[in-house]
């Protein structure tokens, strides 16, 4: 039964109207049909089109003050920065989004599921960005505005909010924006949604995130190829070196080799969290492989608290049918995702002086872009706080994550601004975000909508509930 009016429990239950009417699924048609792929250039204009048309109208309308701010990054898209000042002595937060999406392979979408526009079917709202980001951050719009009207025109907290538009290019120009603009963004805390929850069923909070070190190995050992029967024994073959220098690295169970790139000892408290939560994709989804991975820990604690060394391609010769010739050269594409305590600045020369280790000068190593890893301590106040808010909306406890298993440009948030970051994810892990047929349930995106007007009501009692 809803609570009265002006009431935690009323603003809770009555924010179905906001889905029930058609307005969230008119909101995101028209923000899905927006192509915002960060990843080509020639979608520049769709993402100053979507800030300005949609988003910055959205905020307008809760009374922000709203700036669009050009990319210090030539070529990168802008960056919306709003505001809404109530009182001095209220608490400060800071929400965050982001515009883009991947890019869309239109081919391998379901007939009759077209990626740029919202087709709801079975349950599902199914379209590029329902999922990563749109949906989510269009949902945090909406309960803001909705405790908004429920609290008659107050909120109770100062809101600041930061859309980007490059985070699927690894988010060029955020962090020279929030160094510049760090009086601005100040705040008590970082409240966002993006990735996903362990389960569609089971509301989450992450902390952080790990972090990523991309890395080609490249042995180019000569100009040409060379017949196989002509010079076979005789002549190195990159691909074999190739092939011994993941294994330097890498073991043939997964295991991560160096000591330098795997993280210190797993903790009591990080595997306490991680006690009673498990990773479930749906009966699509393939099953953990036994025997792989770091031996003594869980499924969970490898994607969440643990390091993973993957080999992204491989590149020998042309593919297909090849040539009978000994490839003049060999490439893998590498990535170390990695959690706190790992060492992100030694990565190169750990990587350096195992393959000199093992023989392996000749193959080179060529470093791509690296995020640190970050996670809020699981004892920080703003946790407890967090936790007790969705408890009290869905009366079971959220499972909290120390850190997601990707990577988000939380170390601007954390380490830039030094704020407590509380991450709400609003989807799924069988979501199809970054692939085909991406969507977001309509029961999960009521779920949220509800969990984030009471986060957001609490926010206005924030100083008596922390």
């Amino acid at each position: 039964m809803a609570g009265v009016p002006d009431s935690r429990s009323h603003a809770v239950d009555s924010v179905e109207q906001h889905l029930s009417s058609g307005q969230l699924l008119a909101d995101l048609r028209r923000r899905v049909a927006y192509r915002t792929v960060s990843s080509e250039p020639e979608c520049l204009p769709q993402l100053h089109a979507y800030l300005a048309d949609e988003i910055a109208p959205a905020l307008g309308r809760l009374g922000c003050a709203v700036e669009i701010v050009e990319n210090p990054v030539r070529g990168a898209g802008p960056v919306l920065l709003a505001r809404r000042h109530e009182d001095a002595a209220l608490p400060t937060v800071l929400v965050y989004g982001h515009a883009d999406v991947v890019a869309v392979e239109e081919d391998a979408w379901e007939s009759g599921l077209p990626p740029w526009e919202v087709t709801s079917r079975g349950g599902r709202w199914y379209g590029r960005g329902t999922a990563d980001n749109k949906g989510q951050h269009s949902i945090n719009v909406a309960a803001i505005a909705h405790v908004l009207a429920a609290r008659r025109g107050r909120l109770g907290f100062n809101l600041k909010v930061l859309v980007e538009t490059g985070e699927e290019v690894g988010s060029p120009g955020l962090e020279e924006i929030c160094v510049a603009r760090r009086e601005d963004l100040s705040a008590d805390v970082l409240i966002a949604s993006d990735g996903v929850r362990c389960a569609a069923g089971r509301p989450t909070i992450f902390l952080g995130s790990r972090g990523e070190a991309n890395f080609v190995l490249r042995a180019r050992l000569r100009d040409a190829s060379y017949h196989s029967g002509n010079w076979g024994g005789v002549l190195r073959n990159p691909a074999t070196v190739l092939a011994s220098a993941i294994d330097a690295l890498v073991d043939g169970r997964g295991r991560i080799r160096p000591e330098r790139l795997r993280p210190p000892p797993l903790d009591a408290e990080v595997r306490a969290l991680l006690a009673d939560v498990t990773i479930d994709a749906g009966p699509a989804a393939p099953r953990p492989d036994e025997g792989w991975g770091e031996p003594g820990l869980t499924a969970t604690e490898r994607v969440l608290a643990w390091n993973s060394l993957e080999v992204l391609s491989l590149q020998a010769g042309p593919p297909g049918v090849p040539p009978n010739a000994i490839p003049g050269e060999a490439s893998a594409h590498c990535q170390l995702r990695f959690v706190v305590g790992t060492a992100m600045s030694e990565v190169e020369a750990t990587v350096r002086s195992t393959l000199d280790r093992a023989g392996l000068s000749m193959v080179g190593i060529e470093m791509g872009p690296c995020t640190p890893a970050t996670r809020l301590e699981p004892g920080d106040p703003w946790v407890g706080w967090a936790r007790r808010s969705m408890r009290e909306t869905t009366g079971s406890e959220p499972a909290v994550l120390p850190n997601l298993g990707g990577t988000l440009p939380n170390h601007v948030f954390s380490e830039i601004l030094g704020l407590p970051t509380i991450w709400i994810p609003h989807s799924y892990p069988a979501c199809g975000q970054h692939a085909a047929n991406e969507h977001l349930p309509v029961s999960l995106a009521l779920d949220a909508l509800r969990i984030m007007t009471g986060v957001f009501w609490d926010l206005g009692e924030a100083i008596s509930r922390i």
